[in-house]
């Protein structure tokens, strides 16, 4: 194996590191979201871009360069006359180079697929770890907002008796508590709209974070079976060699 496919493999088997650590189940969301905002990644943020699309773009030219490989030792193994056939040290050292560049095709075929999957899972974990925040912050104003209104109602129906109480002894007062209680009826409408708005967004938020889990869930999926295939590829590689 030369030196590029062997950085190509040790590539690989890093991206699969990488999504294996991601993707253990006692670590949280809200863990990676804290670890990915330390000082180092956050200077690396900077260059993230570039390097990811630089990533992709060398992994593209080495999957189109193993791809010929493979249709040029392919077309060769099966030309004209079959003279690999007839000259068997021809015929092995075709096979052992179409061997090869599959090989190559799969290996780098696999780190271009594992690197956007890593790049996406990592956004995911991200955007797990907000809504779960989002979540936990906005229900917990939804039940400040219903202490507060609960609290108004018993202020207002407080109110309500204590301006029947003196609507018997002071006439003069009526007035004023009306407009005291009238004044808390709008703060009471303010707070239930309040509350309405937290329910609202909290519910969102929720909605998204079931469908950031099951996007989650569906790339853990594709991962296994993509694992699965490679294992398989590798198996069928060494029996054919």
């Amino acid at each position: 194996m030369t030196l590029q496919w062997t950085v190509v493999a040790f590539f690989l088997y890093v991206e699969m590191a990488v999504i294996l650590i991601l993707c253990l189940p006692f670590i949280s969301a809200k863990r990676w979201r804290s670890f990915f905002k330390l000082s180092i990644w956050t200077w690396f943020s900077s260059y993230w871009n570039k390097g990811f699309f630089t990533m992709i773009l060398v992994l593209m030219l080495l999957f189109c360069d193993a791809l010929r490989e493979v249709r040029k030792y392919s077309s060769a193994e099966a030309g004209p006359m079959g003279e690999s056939k007839l000259n068997p040290n021809l015929f092995d050292h075709l096979h052992m180079k179409l061997f090869r560049s599959q090989r190559n095709l799969y290996i780098s075929g696999f780190s271009l697929f594992l690197w956007v999957v890593m790049q996406r899972l990592v956004t995911l974990i991200n955007q797990v770890a907000v809504a779960t925040v989002t979540g936990i912050s906005l229900q917990t104003q939804a039940e400040n907002a219903n202490e507060a209104a609960r609290r108004f109602q018993e202020e207002n129906l407080l109110l309500k008796k204590t301006r029947l109480d003196e609507e018997k002894d002071k006439a003069s007062s009526k007035q004023q508590l009306r407009r005291e209680a009238e004044k808390l009826m709008e703060e009471l409408k303010v707070a239930e709209d309040a509350v309405q708005k937290a329910n609202i967004e909290m519910e969102a938020m929720k909605r998204q974070a079931r469908g950031l889990t099951k996007e989650y869930d569906r790339l853990m999926t594709e991962h296994s079976q993509l694992q699965q295939e490679h294992a398989r590829a590798g198996d069928g590689s060494k029996k054919d060699q």
